[in-house]
């Protein structure tokens, strides 16, 4: 695996480490890349809709991705949000999202860059 230059939101290391193998590391890099593709667009929309609900339940996927793929402090960032999804209402979750939601689509600029230097086609 090429190692790609350091990234302010993506771990390498600590992916490898929790998944053991480059193959699985991979593959599961290219569907965090999927779901933030589509996720980030689609809780914004929600949460626009006042569906603090259904942007809880896209919150909670990309929850599980963080400890898995990220560096601490998005990690932190995450949880917050999503809790805050759980018991906030509208406005505040959106503008908890609204700060959240460059950090993501930098994680996933990063994980699609990783992939690219790695030959790996994006899906």
């Amino acid at each position: 695996m090429t190692t790609s230059p350091h990234f302010a939101y993506l771990s390498v290391e600590r992916g490898m480490e929790f998944i053991g193998d480059e193959t699985g590391f991979m593959s599961l890099l290219k569907t965090l890349h999927k779901t933030l593709t589509t996720d980030i667009g689609l809780i914004q929309d929600l949460l626009n809709k006042d569906d603090v609900g259904g942007a809880n339940r896209l919150l909670h996927q990309v929850k599980g991705f963080a400890p898995v793929f990220c560096v601490d402090a998005l990690v932190e960032h995450v949880v917050q949000v999503e809790a805050l999804s759980k018991h906030g209402d509208a406005p505040e979750v959106r503008a908890a999202f609204t700060r959240l939601a460059p950090e993501l689509a930098q994680l996933r600029n990063e994980v699609a860059t990783h992939l690219a230097n790695n030959q790996q086609a994006l899906e």
